[in-house]
């Protein structure tokens, strides 16, 4: 009898061990398929955070301008044109330009093209002669220049010295890019520096130009300095903007871009 009763506590014994294997080893078989399906669930079920793109930004962001023939219109990052605008009255500016070619760049609204000539010719008597380098870009043509800057640089430097379609001020008609009459350090920092720049920054107000993007103001126009990039405003603007060194966008009193530039080229 005492012979059977341990028997059978051995057996017991044994049959317990087994149970208390397999209850051991199907959590661990548990976890590890459940681990593996949780990883699909979990992105599915969780919110995901998005940073604002591009198309986001033109949608909520960026305003359409009312008035997009007034030579006082305020296009930047934050202010936009009409889709696919065409100024009215452009002409061929009857200046010099380094590519000596004919195209859509050559172009300007008569009013600032007229401006520009005159200024172009005392420019020349002064002895620091001027050229073109590009004035109106199509919609079509500043797609293609920011895809272009994108690919090579990426959108958040792009922003910085590069305009979305539609927010640039070429498009407009009333802005061009000048370069020296050889057209070295055309659209370059190192023009900044020249005799063209400082001739420019002290007479360009005279034709009704202004430096757009002033050194300095990087912060309120969202764009860094660029000596060469000129927009025509009228004598009037011109020369209270530039005699109290002010931007367009503090002459104007809409300041969209100061509170935002750093998010702006930051997300991207």
């Amino acid at each position: 009898m005492k012979f059977r009763f341990s028997g059978y506590l051995i057996v017991m014994l044994l049959i317990f061990v087994a149970l208390a294997g397999c209850s051991f080893q199907t959590p661990a078989k548990q976890d590890s398929r459940s681990h593996s399906l949780s990883q699909p669930l979990h992105k599915t079920q969780s919110k995901k955070v998005t940073v604002p793109t591009v198309s986001s930004m033109n949608r909520k962001s960026i305003h359409t301008v009312a008035n997009p023939d007034s030579t006082l219109v305020l296009v930047n990052k934050f202010f936009k044109l009409p889709d696919h605008y065409v100024p009215r009255h452009l002409v061929t500016a009857d200046v010099r330009f380094i590519d000596g070619g004919k195209s859509e760049k050559d172009k300007m609204q008569r009013v600032a093209a007229s401006a520009l000539k005159r200024m172009f010719d005392a420019a020349k008597k002064d002895h620091v002669p001027l050229a073109g380098v590009s004035a109106y870009r199509s919609f079509k043509m500043q797609t293609r220049l920011f895809d272009y800057y994108s690919d090579i640089d990426g959108k958040k430097q792009a922003l910085k010295y590069s305009a979305l379609p539609g927010t640039s001020e070429h498009e407009t008609g009333l802005a061009i890019d000048v370069s020296g009459i050889s057209g070295a350090y055309a659209a370059s920092t190192a023009f900044n520096t020249t005799p063209e720049a400082r001739w420019l920054a002290r007479h360009a107000r005279d034709f009704g130009f202004i430096v757009r993007y002033p050194e300095g103001k990087e912060q309120v126009t969202g764009y860094e300095y660029e000596a060469w990039h000129i927009r025509y405003v009228g004598v009037k603007a011109a020369r209270t903007i530039a005699g109290r060194g002010m931007t367009l966008e503090e002459y104007l009193g809409k300041v969209p871009v100061k509170n935002n530039y750093q998010w702006l080229t930051l997300i991207v």
